[in-house]
This record gives structure tokens, sequence and C-alpha cells, in this order.
């Protein structure tokens, strides 16, 4: 059986998760989805000649910790890095330059003030990610956390407990949703914010993903037979990442599933559904249809749609835009910035190091803020397991809370 050790890393994407390590030469789905999209041709312009310092926790199978650039990026001072399994955290170390390392995380971030740390990126397993944050938050640390913010109903406790340590420590907690910097989110988002797609009336995300036919090893199983709607973000993150609105109520199917690790009797969460189809009401008063599919061989893909009173945004089209006022959507900029020199994109639709860029800036810059904030990545995700809840309940409406 695989534990912990093995799996320390894998509070990663499950399009990634679980299938090679990176010094693997077989691909790892997603993280080969390196283009970033066309960039703007502007040039990129220093922000700060400050070095924030920085620990890393969780390599894993996946390489998760070092695959999100803070060792090129300029505005970067790798101090600490830790891993369960000696042997990646010592790979994680000269990966990404980390002056020392510590047996976990808990013990980094226990040592934070003797090494001067001023923020954490936690690529742990799922479960741990929010009593980690949690932690780091109040001992004074900003926090970037891999998905999900928390995993299923058993941590929703923990929410208002995460809320208050972001309020009293003053210090930025976010997510690392890459849906926020692919570059049609990009897109839907500056024309969103532009006016061009006027109000918000109907979005979708689909987030396809065959989890294989025996599934996935983890650290306690936590992958065994997952609720699809428990880790939602790749595909709810097209509604929240452009509008940063939430969800109000939802009415979720599932999709029952043949395969043994979904039988109830075979997985902690009693789950039968390898597929959820979720639909939502919005607080901007739209709707939103949100799929997390794990049961459709084949296809692997995350993509999503939006539609406005002024314009619309279909990925797939081949003229993606088509808006009331297109003279006025033709002056909006849509591109991504460029990154700093010798800074890959990374994986995810190039999102990556965008995720870590803008981290960076929320820290530096008093006016910045950043994309996947508290209350969007808790939109984001606690969203997700409200609709696990009401599939349970045979597509029953259910609110979901509003959590900041």
């Amino acid at each position: 059986m695989y534990n912990r050790r093995a799996f320390v890393g894998a509070g990663i994407s499950l399009f990634a998760a679980g299938l090679h390590a990176a010094n693997d030469k077989k691909t790892i789905q997603g993280f080969d989805e390196n283009f970033a999209g066309k960039l703007s041709s502007t040039k990129w312009e220093p922000f700060s000649d400050r070095k924030v310092r920085v620990g890393i926790a969780g390599e894993g199978v996946c390489s998760f910790g070092s695959s999100f650039a803070y060792q090129s990026h300029p505005n970067v001072e790798v101090v600490a890095c830790t891993d369960l399994d000696p042997a990646r955290c010592k790979l994680l170390q000269q990966r990404v330059n980390a002056q020392k390392t510590y047996p976990s995380c808990e013990d980094m971030i226990k040592h934070a003030a003797e090494d001067k740390l001023e923020a954490v990126y936690i690529a742990t397993d799922a479960a741990s990610h929010i009593k980690l944050a949690i932690m780091a938050l109040e001992h004074g640390l900003h926090v970037a956390s891999a998905v999900p913010a928390l995993l299923g109903k058993d941590q929703l406790d923990l929410v208002p407990r995460l809320v208050s340590a972001a309020k009293k420590s003053g210090k930025i907690y976010m997510m690392n949703e890459t849906t926020a910097f692919r570059p049609e989110c990009v897109a839907m988002r500056n024309l969103y914010e532009s006016g061009c797609l006027g109000e918000h009336l109907y979005s979708e995300g689909e987030y396809f993903h065959f989890s294989g036919k025996e599934g996935i090893p983890s650290y306690n199983n936590w992958r065994l037979g997952l609720p699809p709607q428990y880790y939602p973000t790749h595909s709810n993150g097209f509604y929240t990442c452009v509008t940063h609105g939430r969800f109000t109520d939802v009415s979720c199917i599932g999709l029952k599933s043949s395969r043994p690790q979904y039988q109830p009797e075979n997985n902690p969460y009693a789950n039968p559904y390898d597929s959820e189809v979720a639909l939502f009401k919005t607080s901007d008063g739209g709707t939103s249809r949100m799929a997390v599919m794990w049961g459709t061989p084949g296809y692997g893909g995350e993509i999503g749609r939006f539609h406005g009173t002024k314009g619309s945004y279909v990925e797939t089209r081949k003229d993606p835009f088509w808006g009331l006022d297109m003279e006025a959507a033709a002056k909006v900029n849509v591109l991504k910035h460029p990154l700093p020199p010798n800074v890959p994109a990374g994986g995810h639709g190039g999102s990556h190091a965008y995720l870590t860029d803008d981290f960076l800036r929320g820290i530096l810059l008093k006016d910045h803020k950043v994309c996947v904030d508290l209350k969007t990545a808790l939109d984001t995700t606690v969203s997700g397991i409200y609709a696990h809840l009401s599939a349970m309940k045979g597509g029953e409406w259910l609110k979901v809370p509003e959590c900041v």
C-alpha cells in the first residue's frame, strides 16, 4: 500500500495525480499543457527589487513543489523546503535551491521566525491543506495552497478557523487554482471586467479526467472513491475566477459507477459516483452548469464557456468571443502578460508560474489583489462539497453557505 510519504506532494490536480514522477519520461497529464497562450506584446517590467523568503512543502511523486517556478522567479528566495519522504525532500531541495530542509511542513512552520520566512507554498496531500494553512497563517505567514482548499464535508468546521486566521494575521491566503490563469479564463475575466460580456447569465465548466480502472492510491486512501465534486475547482473556476461571484444554491446529479472503488462499501466516503453534474444558482442572478467527470475514458481536459447579456466567450469556437459591441471588445487586452525572463509558464495551460507571480505581487504590491483569494478559494471549493451532498440526496436543492 502507498502511504503519505510516497504521496505527500499529492495535493495536486487529479489531472496529474498519481501517474508518474516528473523525472519519469512518461507524460504527466495536465503538466504537459505548457503553452501559456498568446502573450501581450508588452515587455515584462520588474515590480519590486525585493525577494520574498519562501518555504515550500511537498514534492511528492508528481514534483508539484518544484513545478511552480518559485526557484526561477527574481522576487523569491527559497529558504526552506520539506517532504515527509527524505529522498523526495532532498530532490526538492536540489530543484528549488533551498537553503535548508525540514522533516515536515509543521516543523518548517514552527521554525519560520528563526528562518525569517515570509510565505509558504503548501503542496501536500489534499486532506492536510486547510490544517497547514491555518497553522501557517497563525504563525504570521502568507499562504499559497494547492487545490482544493479543504477536503469534503468533514472539514467544513475548519472553514471559520481559516477565515479567522487570515483576518487576524492580515496575511494573504490564496489557492493555486490553475483555471484562473488558463488563457481562455484570462480572456473571459478581462472581457467581463471591461463590461463587454455584460451581466452573467449562464456559464459552464467541465473537468474530464478518467481516473483509471483501478483508481489512484493515496495516503489514508483519500483518493479512493473520492466524490467528484469534492474536487470541483477545475470546473467551478470558470465562473468564480471570472466574476468572483459565488454559488448560492445547488442541485446535483450523480452518475453511478461499476468500478470497484466507487462502490459505497469500498471507499471511505460511502460514495457511489464517479461523475457528478451540478446546476448552480449564482449570486448575480445567473446560473452555472459545472461537471466533474471521472468515468469517461479517453478525453481529458478542463474547459469553460461564459454567456452574458452583451456577449459570450466559447473557447471551442474559431472566434471564441462574440458580442454586441465588437469595437469596444477589440480594445480589451485579453492576453496574459509576459513572465520574467527564464521563468517557465509551467503546466495546466501555462498557469503555474502565473499563480506564483500573482502571489508575489499580492505580497509586494499594496494595491494588488490576488485572483484566487480567500473568498474565491472557499466559494470555489465549498460549493462542490454541497453539490455532492445534493447528489447523495437525489439532486435535492441545497443552499450553499457564504463563507467570507
